[in-house]
């Protein structure tokens, strides 16, 4: 069973930096990827960021894209989403989760990712 755990988000102000961890069990090691993605109230969830297990290939969702970053720790058990010049429209429920279909073209769709953690709110003010 794989298994998630997010943590790191709270309140910032608009121009702040956090970083969110995602803490993850052994069985990764057969994630293809691990993705972050977000969900504000009333919108769908959205694409934020993924990573591949193998090579570090990383990929951004546009509305974060330059701002963000998604990293692996070490050792290989935590994956890192810095989150930097936050703005107030970034404010949702963040999400880890785990691809391990192996499709690149689906990397950013979250139907493809089999497991999911329980989220971390991040709230931005202006």
């Amino acid at each position: 069973q794989v298994q998630l755990v997010e943590s790191g988000g709270g309140l910032a102000q608009a121009g702040d930096s956090l970083i969110l961890s995602c803490a993850t069990s052994e069985l990764t090691f057969s994630a293809y990827a691990i993705g972050w993605f977000r969900q504000a109230p009333g919108k769908e969830r959205e694409f934020v960021a993924a990573i591949r297990w193998s090579g570090g290939y990383t990929y951004y969702g546009e509305n974060v894209k330059g701002r963000f970053i998604i990293a692996i720790g070490d050792p290989r058990k935590k994956v890192y989403l810095q989150m930097n010049s936050l703005k107030p429209e970034d404010t949702a429920v963040y999400y880890c989760a785990v691809d391990r279909n192996g499709i690149l073209s689906t990397i950013r769709d979250a139907k493809e990712y089999e497991y999911w953690g329980q989220g971390t709110q991040v709230t931005v003010s202006s």
